[in-house]
């Protein structure tokens, strides 16, 4: 019985089944989670309970990547606990997961059933009680803003202490039986507003949709622009062509073949774009072809990872297919090739092979003399390679090409190598392997493809490309070779990376300094920021070596359409308005984003106590200095009078810890410069705390890294990330990121301006209760500021 049929079996105790069951089996390392989660359980029969088993299943997605020997012993702890019905919720799931995190092999069932407050039930009376009191200490802020604020209730009670394991819809039950009890029931004044006539929009699209309607010159200007047909490329029969145009309709048929052995980087974004983009034009097809014929350098999240940056991007593959779909095919035309007397099987060390190609100083090119064996012995040396009689190294089947040819992809390439590593999706069926060089214009060909695009370092190649299909006598698609794009100031070696990530200077491949798709994903770009600077370079043949700050403008001008602005304060200091009573509340009006209604605005308290960023203060003031200094006038952002310092305390280390002002709101004055601000006023939950703003700047100093004499880890930026984790934000992030919040999207994709500060969205490392945000980029006016 295989690995596959037993997970399958255990999978069907938590309910999965038909198509459930078989997405779950794609994701390898989820279904041996939960397989090994059913072993814990000791269960043997469908659970019938179906909350238990969604938890059992939300338990496999908390856990499936964690290494911590320990930790996953403690697992079987929160899988009893789940059977036996002590956690019931997703809430305690949480915290139970969370405790066996943290306590790893000192974890007991007695301390997980505290943190997941086994037993700690709610009643209805006290979550009454909880609420009322909360009602009574908020009343005036209810009353002014009515049923508007129910958003701002359910997030302030749910932070309870009391109600922490709280059914949610009891409590929504008994806050909503208040406010009608407080407010009566909604009238005119609860009636949203009424916003003017806008003309009919199209219907939502996806990034690539987007893009579609500004890329008209990408697709028929330029290289693309250039293309043949489908049906313009010759071949060497013509009833192959009439086969092809049979088969596909006569439409364009492209691929992308990523190799599934790292992360794709911000130059596969381009071929992402043309592959998938010129099929799309076009009403074509593009399929997601993994080249998996390197069983030793690829792993299962390398292919998840590919296939979430394509879709992030807004593309949808026409299929997923795999180079080992084909294997037994591949091999079936290996020996075909040796029947035709053009290939054979070759004994040579890489040495004498290196030798025989005119050694390092391009001289005479000389014949393997393994090459003009009889076909029939190759062949059967072919078989003996295929059935593990050789060692890696010790024979190749190469192809018997033109050794006279001045192109060094005609001398004999190798089309299969031994190696004794277990593929991911056929096993230990295969011992030997089809290199890129054989592989690729077979699969070309086997589905079809009227244009393989790719980038110019393959331009060599196009000529054995064709070789080996007229070879065979098969379908010939056309390859065409455009200018891969290159961004400066970074590196995209899968190695050198690698090593980044071992060494610590990163912290692994979603690093958001760095230019993988998976760590700009993390970083807050929009997708369809990328796509619009893939079009503005355009397609052409040329490489295209880009500066980090023309990609950076590119950004910016997409978030500056599309984000709404937030009050954020990386470095607090506290400012005291001596003349305001303890008590005072005024609501401010903010708009999310000025000149765009349609965004709608927000209220922030205002109060005797706010916070500003120390870098808006200064303890002398001086002519060519605008913010905050004793006896300047300044302005808070929509506050409607001026604040002026009196006073300020430092600590022993002459840190600022305090100001002391007045509000000027006896007088009018003008300000020269507004500063952003976030009251203090727990009434309002006011300020919202962040637990981390990471700022992040380049990661190395120079354009070419890898120029410094003493390698490119002598170029890194030791001031590359700045943490501050004392932060403040207004209250408008809370009501942004429940608004914000898109099914299937990641935290990434809530993204907003920080005035003053930056662009910024919300990391995938944010919990409930701790925000981390990532800067995506600086504002432009931020270039080079003085301290004015």
């Amino acid at each position: 019985m295989s690995d596959e049929y037993n997970i399958a079996a255990k999978l069907a105790i938590l309910g999965l089944i038909d198509q459930k069951l078989n997405d779950v089996l794609k994701n390898k390392k989820f279904a041996f989670t939960l397989s090994s989660i059913v072993q814990e359980s000791g269960i043997e029969t469908p659970i019938e309970d179906k909350t238990s088993a969604s938890l059992l299943q939300s338990l496999g997605t908390a856990t499936k990547d964690i290494a911590d020997s320990s930790v996953l012993a403690a697992r079987s702890l929160v899988t009893d606990a789940i059977i036996a019905k002590k956690i019931k919720s997703n809430i305690q799931l949480e915290a139970a997961v969370a405790y066996i995190k943290s306590a790893g092999e000192k974890a007991n069932s007695a301390g997980l059933e505290f943190a997941a407050g086994v037993g700690m039930e709610v009643t209805p009376d006290q979550i009454n009680k909880e609420v009322a009191t909360y009602f009574a200490d908020n009343m005036e802020s209810i009353a002014a803003n009515r049923y508007k604020s129910v958003p701002s209730l359910m997030a302030g009670i749910k932070k309870l202490p009391g109600l922490k394991w709280a059914p949610p819809a009891e409590v929504k039950k008994a806050i909503d039986a208040k406010l009608l009890e407080v407010l009566g029931p909604k009238d005119e004044r609860d009636a949203p507003q009424k916003k003017a006539k806008k003309e009919k929009t199209a219907p939502a699209t996806t990034a690539a949709d987007e893009e579609s309607k500004n890329v008209r010159n990408m697709f028929t200007e330029g290289f693309l622009g250039d293309l043949h047909k489908p049906g313009g490329n010759a071949q060497i029969k013509t009833e192959l062509m009439e086969e092809h145009l049979k088969a596909t309709g006569g439409i364009v048929v492209t691929r992308f073949p990523p190799e599934p052995n790292g992360y794709l980087h911000i130059g596969h974004s381009k071929a992402i774009a043309v592959n998938f983009g010129y099929a799309k034009y076009h009403n074509g097809i593009c399929y997601l072809r993994y080249d998996d014929t390197n069983p030793e350098a690829e792993e299962e999240r390398y292919f998840t990872a590919i296939l979430e940056i394509i879709k992030w991007l807004g593309f949808q593959p026409y299929k997923i297919t795999y180079s080992s779909d084909h294997f037994q095919r591949l091999y079936d035309l290996g020996e075909e090739l040796i029947r035709r007397d053009k290939g054979y099987v070759c004994f040579c060390t890489p040495e004498e092979v290196h030798a025989n190609r005119g050694g390092d100083n391009g001289g005479t090119r000389i014949p393997c003399k393994h090459r003009s064996k009889p076909t029939q012995q190759s062949l059967e040396e072919f078989r003996a390679m295929r059935d593990g009689k050789y060692n890696p190294g010790e024979a190749t089947m190469r192809m018997k090409m033109d050794l006279e040819d001045p192109n060094p992809q005609m001398w004999d390439l190798v089309a299969y190598r031994v190696l004794n590593a277990p593929h991911h999706r056929t096993g230990d069926i295969w011992k030997i392997y089809p290199t890129y060089d054989f592989t690729h214009c077979l699969c070309d060909s086997f589905e079809n493809i009227s244009h393989s695009l790719c980038t110019t370092e393959f331009y060599l190649s196009r000529q054995s490309y064709e070789w080996l299909c007229d070879a065979l006598e098969i379908y010939k698609p056309a390859q065409r070779e455009y200018g891969r794009l290159n961004i400066t100031g970074t590196i995209m070696s899968k190695r050198k990376i690698a090593r980044l990530v071992k060494e610590g200077y990163v912290s692994d491949w979603d690093d958001p300094r760095l230019f993988t798709l998976v760590a700009i994903r993390r970083r807050g770009v929009p997708p369809e920021a990328i796509l619009s600077f893939v079009n503005e370079l355009g397609v052409t043949t040329s490489n295209a070596n880009i500066q980090v700050a023309r990609f950076e403008a590119s950004i910016r001008r997409y978030l500056e359409d599309h984000t709404p602005r937030l009050m954020l304060i990386p470095d607090p200091v506290l400012v005291i308005l001596e003349n305001l009573a303890d008590d005072f509340v005024e609501e401010i009006a903010l708009p999310y984003k000025p000149g765009s209604p349609e965004l709608g605005e927000h209220n922030v308290p205002f109060t005797k106590r706010v916070y500003i960023d120390r870098s808006d203060f200064r303890e002398e003031d001086s002519a060519d200095y605008f913010r905050l200094a004793p006896g300047k006038s300044v302005g808070l952002l929509k506050v409607p009078y001026t604040v002026r310092v009196t006073t300020f305390t430092k600590d022993e280390s002459g840190k600022v810890t305090e100001i002391r002002a007045v509000y000027e709101n006896d007088k009018k004055i003008k300000p020269k410069t507004y500063i952003q601000w976030v009251a203090d006023s727990p009434v309002h939950n006011s300020p919202v705390k962040v637990s981390e703003v990471r700022m992040f700047n380049r990661l190395f100093l120079s354009e070419n890294p890898e120029s410094n004499p003493d390698g490119f880890l002598a170029d890194i930026n030791p001031n590359s990330l700045d943490l501050f984790k004392d932060a403040l934000i207004e209250v408008g992030f809370d009501d942004f990121r429940r608004k914000n919040v898109k099914e299937g999207s990641g935290p990434e994709s809530m993204r907003f301006q920080a005035l003053r500060v930056g662009y910024f969205c919300i990391d995938r490392e944010t919990m409930e209760e701790s925000v981390i945000l990532n800067r995506i980029v600086t504002l432009k006016e931020d270039a080079g500021k003085s301290g004015a």
